[in-house]
C-alpha cells in the first residue's frame, strides 16, 4: 500500500494565502512593520513581480541591529538573503520538508512559470505530514483488526 503525499499546489489550495512581499528599495522598517501587521516572520522581496530575495526577522537582527545599523536608513536590498530556495507546485510535502531540513530554512516559496504563487512554512508542511501519517496509521490499524485470526483453539 503506497501512501500518496500531497503536493505543494494541493497544500496551497487548501487555504487562501496572500504572498506578502516588499521591494528591495523599501526600508527595513517598512518590512518590519509589514511583518508585524501580517503576523509573519519572513517576507519575500519582489522586484517587478520577480523574486529577488527573502527577508526574515533573523536577517534584521543580525545584519541591522547587531551591526549597529538603522532600520529607517537601511534598504531591504542591502540585507536580504539573495540565495532563495524554492519548489514548484508539483513537489511533494516530503520533498519540501527534505529541502527545508537540508538547507535549514523555514519558508519555501512555490514558483510556477517564474511567478511566486505562494509560500509554505515548515509548520504547514509538518502539520500536513502528521495528518497524513495519522490517517495511514489508522488505516493500518483497521486492516490489522481484520487480519487477526481467532482459531478458537487452546494450546
Amino acid at each position: 500500500m503506497k501512501k500518496e503525499r500531497k503536493t505543494a499546489r494541493q497544500l496551497l489550495s487548501e487555504t487562501a494565502r496572500e504572498v506578502i512581499s516588499v521591494d528591495p528599495a523599501d526600508t527595513v522598517l517598512t518590512a518590519l512593520r509589514l511583518m508585524a501587521d501580517k503576523d509573519v516572520t519572513t517576507v519575500l522581496v519582489l522586484q517587478s513581480s520577480n523574486l529577488v530575495g527573502i527577508l526574515s526577522q533573523r536577517d534584521y537582527a543580525r545584519k541591522v541591529e547587531l551591526a549597529g545599523r538603522s532600520a529607517v536608513e537601511t534598504k531591504v536590498g542591502e540585507i536580504m538573503t539573495t540565495q532563495v530556495f524554492y519548489v514548484t507546485p508539483e513537489h511533494t510535502c516530503d520533498q519540501c520538508l527534505a529541502l527545508m531540513h537540508t538547507k535549514r530554512i523555514r519558508h519555501l516559496p512555490v514558483m510556477d512559470a517564474g511567478r511566486v504563487i505562494g509560500v509554505l512554512s515548515n509548520s504547514d508542511v509538518l502539520e500536513e505530514l502528521i495528518v497524513e501519517d495519522e490517517h495511514f496509521i489508522s488505516i493500518l490499524e483497521h486492516d490489522m483488526l481484520y487480519l487477526t485470526i481467532d482459531t478458537g483453539g487452546a494450546y
